[in-house]
């Protein structure tokens, strides 16, 4: 047994084996998908940089959200689109850590950002008189720093501990590596306790993070009850985040359930779109959520389409 576990290099992910015979098809939706998010978040991160009036901590933030959406289905579309044209489907033990690293670092990272978000807000609108001083942008660069780095370093803990673990098997049935899946090939389950113990405080870590958006979006709506002007800034600033929070934790819910407790009898093409989801929905929605409802973002992108259109009269 021992033997056979020391000479695993490569893992098969059986996924795509119901779904073969429409892999071209397969294949040209998911190039059109995957070109659309990089359109949409490389346009805001542009936008972003380029005008100086957008240089203020919420569109800082912003622009942090795209970039991390960019590094997360970086780490899942190309390998797709490549098993997708493959016909055998495999990725390498290392090159399989890496993707479960970035899936899930991803993932958190995410909560992270819009845990500051809903931060940034609480103060704008909670404390104006404070706001410039509170986050100014040196804090807000550091912020959003610690939002991606904290939860890279955490998963990253993670994944040191899974690659210690002796494993048995060499199927992965899913479209991507994902930690918890191969920790279950484990050999010996008593090697699992300690990357479950880990697990389960890094589950608890970003419950809390929810816990945290979810108090403050609460005061933040009692605060604004009684003004006509923080309602205004309310519906304007925090709604583009309720629908981002809404659609990540939804998404993530699925996958996780899908993950821990789907029946085999679901069928894989179902299985398959729940576990990608969060690859999908949040990063192309989240732009055009943001560049549609925050007017300063919609009239610059406006005024430059505009703009261009004269020119080419």
């Amino acid at each position: 047994m021992m033997d056979n576990v020391s000479v695993i290099t490569i893992f098969y992910l059986s996924g795509l084996n119901e779904t073969i015979n429409h892999r071209f098809l397969l294949f040209f939706l998911t190039l059109l998908c995957y070109c659309a998010i990089l359109l949409v978040n490389i346009a805001l991160i542009v936008t972003v940089v380029l005008d100086k009036s957008l240089h203020e901590p919420m569109y800082i933030l912003l622009c942090t959200f795209c970039i991390n959406g960019l590094y997360g289905t970086a780490g899942f579309y190309p390998k797709f689109l490549w098993d997708l044209l493959s016909p055998v489907h495999v990725v390498s033990y290392s090159g399989c850590l890496v993707q479960a690293q970035v899936m899930y670092s991803f993932a958190c990272g995410d909560l992270s950002i819009l845990a500051v978000m809903a931060y940034d807000r609480y103060v704008a609108i909670c404390r104006p008189l404070e706001y410039h001083c509170v986050m100014s942008r040196q804090r807000v660069l550091k912020l959003a720093c610690f939002s991606w780095l904290t939860p890279f370093c955490i998963i990253g803990t993670n994944i040191s501990l899974t690659a210690r673990l002796k494993l048995c098997s060499t199927f992965i049935p899913r479209l991507f590596c994902v930690n918890w899946i191969i920790v279950s090939l484990a050999c010996f389950p008593a090697e699992v306790v300690v990357s479950s113990i880990v697990a389960y405080i890094t589950i608890l870590i970003y419950v809390f993070h929810g816990v945290f958006i979810v108090w403050s979006y609460m005061y933040l709506i009692k605060t604004c009850v009684h003004s006509a002007e923080n309602r205004a800034k309310f519906m304007q600033t925090c709604v583009p985040h309720l629908v981002s929070l809404t659609t990540f934790l939804l998404t993530i819910l699925f996958d996780v359930m899908n993950m821990r407790f789907a029946s085999t009898k679901l069928p894989q093409t179902l299985q398959n779109f729940l576990a990608i989801e969060f690859l999908v929905i949040p990063p192309l929605m989240n732009p055009l959520i943001y560049g549609f409802k925050l007017t300063k973002i919609r009239n610059i992108i406006l005024g430059r389409v505009t703009c261009r259109k004269r020119v080419n009269f």
